[in-house]
């Protein structure tokens, strides 16, 4: 079946998804927050689905007390399924595919963050895995690792099938840790907690399947970095809505001491994806042109929209140029100075 025709497969299904409207795919409005309690919350974004252009809006608030920021209504398993569907799998599978295939050298550079600790580690569980790139990449870095996944989507199947990774987990991380208890050297979770409903319980199946000596690698977006604020919606890594938490680094670290980790050590700069710019530039060009045809559009767009949209996006090429060469080679080298690490990336040793 061609593109065209998968959409107007799907088109039914989400009209009657969409027909009482988007209300009822969130959960009643917290008061407090979620990390440490605090009713002193403000809001911090407001924006709407930048990237597949779903209908629904979405608030981020953040927590005076402590930092914390999060989603705020917060999608409900009914919502996340609507807003997870077609965007990893389904429709947005080979175009997610391609985009995570291709980041070999940033694979890399995650599983190298280990050396330093455990230069061999026997066994290492990626949460969150996808279809797997990592520890595709990694396994070049660590040859004599062997790296299964988990995920709760099918990828983590295909992975498997793919021989990326020995053995493939699907379901929640909190569910399957009992049966996992102190089973590897090495738990990883690449820009996995930022999408959890229950960060703390992530982090608790973590410290479970974490052997004793073991390590937990945690790379997160950073929303103190100034990216996020002079950015605005037009941050990528805010993502709304499949990212649900931002956790400030100090309550991270926190945390995991609280838990029975010990740091050992924290990256900023050699977290960050220079990517800002351009995706910010591509997502406002995105935003403003008419959109491309998807099942959740009521009637697919017609021959004026089309050329209007083209028109608009190849008008915009020379921004995404130029958004690109400072993202690489004026932003990249200075991103520690200036405070615009995109991420942050934490080492913690299971006492």
């Amino acid at each position: 079946m061609s593109k065209q025709s998968d959409i107007e497969a799907l088109r039914p299904a989400y009209e009657r998804d969409l027909a009482e409207g988007t209300d009822r795919f969130f959960e009643p409005r917290r008061t407090t927050c979620p990390w440490c309690d605090s009713d002193r919350l403000t809001t911090r974004l407001r924006t709407t689905d930048l990237l597949q252009r779903k209908p629904g809006a979405f608030v981020l608030d953040r927590c005076a007390e402590c930092g914390h920021t999060f989603q705020n209504p917060r999608l409900n398993e009914t919502g996340l399924e609507f807003y997870y569907r077609d965007f990893y799998d389904g429709l947005g599978e080979q175009k997610m595919s391609g985009t995570f295939g291709g980041r070999t050298k940033m694979y890399q550079g995650r599983a190298r963050s280990m050396v330093p600790h455990d230069a061999t580690p026997k066994n290492w569980l990626d949460v969150g895995t996808g279809h797997g790139h990592f520890c595709e990449a990694a396994r070049e870095v660590l040859p004599g690792t062997a790296f299964d996944g988990l995920d709760f989507t099918d990828g983590v199947e295909l992975a498997a099938r793919e021989g990326r990774v020995e053995h493939a987990y699907r379901g929640a991380f909190p569910d399957l840790a009992p049966d996992l208890a102190a089973r590897y050297d090495v738990v990883s979770m690449f820009h996995y907690l930022e999408h959890s409903t229950d960060p703390d319980r992530e982090l608790r199946a973590a410290h479970e399947t974490v052997r004793p000596g073991g390590h937990l690698l945690i790379e997160v977006p950073d929303p103190e970095s100034r990216y996020a604020r002079l950015l605005g919606r037009w941050w990528l890594p805010w993502l709304q809505p499949q990212h649900l938490h931002f956790v400030p680094v100090a309550n991270l670290r926190a945390r995991l001491t609280d838990l029975g980790f010990t740091v050992v050590a924290e990256e900023h700069a050699e977290a960050h994806d220079p990517v800002d710019l351009l995706a910010a530039v591509w997502l406002a060009l995105d935003h403003t042109a008419p959109p491309e045809d998807a099942p959740w559009l009521p009637t697919p767009p017609g021959a004026l929209q089309k050329t209007l949209r083209a028109a608009l996006l190849i008008a915009g090429i020379p921004a995404l140029i130029a958004g690109t060469l400072l993202d690489r080679f004026a932003v990249r080298p200075l991103s520690r100075r200036l405070r615009v690490s995109n991420a942050y990336r934490i080492v913690a040793r299971r006492d």
